[in-house]
């Protein structure tokens, strides 16, 4: 008889006021409060590298803007110079306005005021 009393108090379901422990001794709402930090510093992590991701991405356009910018740059300082080149102003006098450079008695020479 003290034997099936003690059998009947080992196969006994743990009361429901009482927290059940895993085999390391590890009381379950510990895990499950641990599990749920550990999941949220997971989250934070996966969260910050994926911003960090997003706005390598945006550096990446911002250069690549910039580098087609200077090169737009490039291309109307050139365009530029070409414009204003005493040759071309030259030839567009010649051509179009029919203008050419006065002669020897055309020119009058003015003095200047002092002396």
């Amino acid at each position: 008889m003290a034997q099936s009393v003690q059998s009947v108090e080992t196969r006994m379901a743990p009361r429901l006021g009482e927290a059940e422990e895993t085999s390391v001794g590890i009381k379950y709402p510990t895990f499950i409060i641990f599990a749920i930090v550990l999941m949220f510093v997971a989250l934070a992590y996966v969260g910050s590298h994926i911003r960090m991701t997003e706005l390598e991405y945006s550096i990446a356009s911002e250069l690549n803007a910039q580098q087609q910018k200077l090169e737009e740059q490039k291309k109307l300082k050139l365009e530029y110079a070409m414009l204003k080149s005493p040759q071309r102003i030259e030839s567009i006098v010649k051509s179009k306005l029919q203008m050419s450079y006065p002669d020897n008695d055309q020119v009058i020479v003015l003095k200047q005021p002092g002396k």
